[in-house]
C-alpha cells in the first residue's frame, strides 16, 4: 500500500469496518481458510486467514514503521508507504528506504505467541472445519488432534513423539496428512528447521499435540487479551522468507535494527522463528471465544442465537434422559454415578468470592476397576462429549518427570509451557488407578501440590524464578481411583458396578457405535450450552432452604455441616441447570438432598465393608 500524499489514519478504521461487515455476510467466516486445518504451504502469502487459538505467551511490544518513505536514487522520486499488516518494508527494484525521512512514523504493535487450543477433541476440530475452502489444491484438511492410542503412548514418552510425526499421520477418519514438518510439528515440540540448530521447541502445553504455532500481531485493544484466552483471529498471513534470515548463521547484522542486537541469540531464535514453521498473522479482527464448541453459535447473546437456544431447551428433557442412559452404561450400570457425572460435566466457575472459586465441582470417582483400563475407556467417551480434554495418568514416574507448571525462561525471554496451561472449561481426567508406591522427588511434590491448588482454588502458580504469579483457571477435574483419592475433591462418588463386562474395550466401543451421530451432537450441545446459562435462587426458596437446614441440624447437629449445605446447594444448582431450569425449585432442592443422602450412604456402607476410611 502506498500513497503520494500524507497518510490519513481514517483508512485504518475503514479496513476494520469493511472486514467486520463482510464477515457477517452469508456465513462468510466459514469461507476464510483456517490455519487450524490448511497447512501453511497451501495458503497464499498476504491473504486473509483465520486461526482458532490459545494465547500461550505475550512478547514485549514491537515497534514498526507505520509510515515510511522510499526514494529512487536516479530520479529522486519519493513514495510514501504504509507498514501496517506487514513484516517487511516494501521497496521496488529502483527504490531505497529513506531511514532519515521526516515522514517516517513509528507505531507500536503487540505480539502474542499462539497455539491451537490444547487437547481440542477431534470431533470439535472436524466440525469446525466442515465448511471451508481449501485454496487452489485438492488437499484434504486433517490436522487431527491426538487420537486415543497416540495419547496413551505419548503421554509420558516424549521420545516417541518424534517418531510419531516422522510417519504419515492417518486418523480415524481416514484422511492422510502430507508428510510436511510444518504441519506435523508435534509436541516433543521439536522441529528441525534448515536454519536452526538446536531444534525449535514449539512450546505446546500438552504432549503429542499437532498444528501450527503462530505469532499473532495485534494493532489495537491488545490490553483486553491475556495469557490463556481462547481467540478467533482474522488477519493477513505473513510468511516472508526474509523473516527466517534472523535465524540464519550468516545473517548480516547491518540488516537488523541495532536495538534488536541487544537480544540474546536464544531470544532471537524464539521470537523470530522461520515463518514456514511459525507463520505470522497480522490481526484485522480478533474476538475472545465464550466456548469452542462448533455446534453452538459463537455468541449466545445475539438475537439470532436466541432462537437456537430456545429450540434446544424445548427438547432438553429427552436429551438429558438419553445422556443419563448413555453414561449409566459407561459407568457399568451405575445410574447414581451417572447423575453426578452429568453435574460435573456442566459445572463451571461462575464467580469468585475473595479467593474462593464458586461453581467448581471436582468429582472423585472411587471404586474404579484397576486392571481393565476402565479409566482409559471412560476418558475416550468423555473425549467424544467435550470440546477439549486431557487424560493425565498419575504414576510416580510421570509426577517426577512431567512439566506441570509453566515457567519463565529469562534467557529466551519466553514462558515455557506446562501441562496445566489449559484453556477455560477443559476437562482434565486424572487416573490414579495405576499409581503404585514409590518416592516423589522435589519436582514430583511440586507437581502434586500444583494439582491440589488447581482443584481447590482453580489457579495455577506460574514460576517466574524470583516469584510466582497466580493464573486463575476454570478446569473441570474428574479423578478416578480405587480408594479415596490422594488429591482433594468436592465430591466423592463410590462406583457400584452392576455389570462387569468380560471385554471392557469391546463393551465401551459398542456404546459409542450404538449412539446415532445426531444424538451424540445433541449431547455435545447440551453439555456446552448448560455451562453458559445464568442461574439464581429466589428469596422465597433461599428462606425455605435455610429453614430446612436448621431442621436437619435439630436432630443431629454433627450430621449436617455448613460445608454439607454448600455441597447440596451446588448439587441443586447443577441439577436445576441439567433440567434446563435457571432457578431453584422446591422439587429440585429435595432431589438434590436425596442424591446427596444416597451418595453418603454408599460411602458409609463402603467404610463398614472395608473397616477403614475410604
Amino acid at each position: 500500500m502506498s500513497s503520494q500524499n500524507a497518510p490519513n489514519s481514517d483508512w485504518e478504521k475503514k479496513v476494520t469496518e469493511y472486514f467486520k461487515e463482510k464477515l457477517k455476510e452469508n456465513n462468510a467466516t466459514n469461507w476464510v481458510p483456517s490455519l487450524n486445518d490448511v497447512p501453511v504451504h497451501y495458503l497464499k502469502p498476504n491473504s486473509l486467514v483465520k486461526f482458532r487459538c490459545m494465547v500461550q505467551d505475550m512478547f514485549d511490544p514491537e515497534f514498526y514503521m507505520g509510515v515510511y518513505e522510499t526514494v529512487d536514487p536516479n530520479t529522486n522520486a519519493r513514495v510514501l508507504h504504509f507498514g501496517k499488516y506487514r513484516d517487511v518494508a516494501e521497496c521496488g527494484p529502483q527504490q531505497e528506504l529513506d531511514l532519515n525521512s521526516s515522514q517516517t512514523v513509528t507505531s507500536e504493535r503487540q505480539t502474542f505467541y499462539c497455539v491451537p487450543v490444547p487437547g481440542e477433541s477431534a470431533w470439535a476440530y472436524i466440525s469446525a472445519s466442515q465448511a471451508r475452502v481449501s485454496p487452489s489444491t485438492s488437499y484434504t484438511p486433517s490436522r487431527h488432534k491426538r487420537s486415543y492410542e497416540e495419547d496413551e503412548d505419548m503421554d509420558l514418552h516424549p521420545s516417541k513423539q518424534k517418531e510419531q510425526h516422522m510417519g504419515s499421520g492417518s486418523d480415524i477418519h481416514g484422511c492422510v496428512e502430507p508428510k510436511r514438518l510444518e504441519t506435523e510439528a508435534s509436541a516433543g515440540h521439536h522441529v528441525i528447521s534448515p536454519n536452526c540448530s538446536p531444534p525449535l521447541d514449539l512450546n505446546f502445553p500438552l504432549p503429542g499435540e499437532k498444528g501450527p504455532a503462530c505469532l499473532v500481531k495485534v494493532y489495537e485493544s491488545w490490553e483486553s487479551f491475556k495469557v490463556n484466552d481462547v481467540l478467533e483471529v482474522f488477519g493477513v498471513l505473513s510468511v516472508d522468507p526474509v523473516l527466517s534470515i534472523v535465524n540464519s548463521e550468516e545473517r548480516d547484522s547491518s540488516a537488523l535494527d541495532p536495538m534488536e542486537c541487544m537480544d540474546t541469540a536464544e531470544e532471537q531464535r524464539v521470537h523470530s522463528p522461520p515463518a514456514s514453521l511459525v507463520p505470522r498473522i497480522h490481526v484485522i479482527l480478533a474476538q475472545k471465544l465464550q466456548h469452542i464448541n462448533p455446534l453452538l453459535p459463537a455468541c449466545l447473546n445475539e438475537e439470532e442465537s436466541k432462537s437456537f437456544v430456545s429450540n434446544f431447551m424445548s427438547e432438553l428433557s429427552p436429551v438429558r434422559a438419553e445422556l443419563l442412559g448413555f453414561l449409566t452404561h459407561a459407568l457399568l450400570g451405575d445410574s447414581l454415578a451417572a447423575e453426578y457425572l452429568i453435574l460435573h460435566l456442566i459445572s463451571t466457575v461462575y464467580a469468585r468470592r475473595d479467593v474462593l472459586p464458586l461453581g467448581k465441582f471436582t468429582v472423585n470417582l472411587s471404586g474404579c476397576p484397576r486392571n481393565s483400563a476402565f479409566t482409559e475407556h471412560l476418558y475416550r467417551l468423555i473425549q467424544q462429549l467435550v470440546p477439549a480434554s486431557y487424560h493425565l495418568r498419575m504414576s510416580i514416574e510421570s509426577m517426577n518427570q512431567a512439566r506441570f507448571i509453566p515457567h519463565k525462561d529469562y534467557t529466551a525471554n519466553r514462558l515455557v509451557s506446562g501441562l496445566l496451561q489449559l484453556a477455560s472449561n477443559t476437562s482434565l481426567v486424572i487416573d490414579e488407578t495405576q499409581l503404585e508406591q514409590g518416592q516423589l522427588d522435589t519436582a514430583g511434590v511440586h507437581n502434586v501440590t500444583a494439582l491440589g491448588n488447581l482443584i481447590t482454588w482453580q489457579k495455577v502458580d506460574y514460576d517466574f524464578n524470583y516469584h510466582r504469579m497466580e493464573f486463575p483457571c476454570n478446569i473441570n477435574v474428574l479423578i478416578t481411583s480405587e480408594g479415596r483419592s490422594l488429591l482433594p475433591s468436592d465430591c466423592q462418588v463410590h462406583l457400584q458396578p452392576q455389570i462387569i463386562p468380560p471385554n471392557m474395550e469391546e463393551y465401551m466401543s459398542s456404546l459409542l457405535t450404538a449412539v446415532l451421530p445426531s444424538v451424540l451432537n445433541k449431547f455435545r450441545i447440551y453439555l456446552s450450552l448448560l455451562r453458559l446459562l445464568d442461574y439464581s435462587i429466589s428469596d422465597e426458596v433461599t428462606k425455605a432452604v435455610e429453614e430446612d437446614f436448621v431442621e436437619m441440624r435439630k436432630n443431629n447437629p454433627e450430621s449436617v455441616t455448613a460445608d454439607d449445605l454448600h455441597k447440596m446447594l451446588l448439587v441443586a444448582r447443577f441439577l436445576s441447570l441439567s433440567a434446563g431450569q435457571t432457578t431453584l425449585s422446591r422439587e429440585r432442592w429435595l432431589r438434590a438432598k436425596q442424591l446427596e443422602a444416597l451418595r453418603k450412604a454408599r460411602l458409609q456402607q463402603q467404610k463398614c465393608v472395608n473397616g477403614n476410611e475410604l
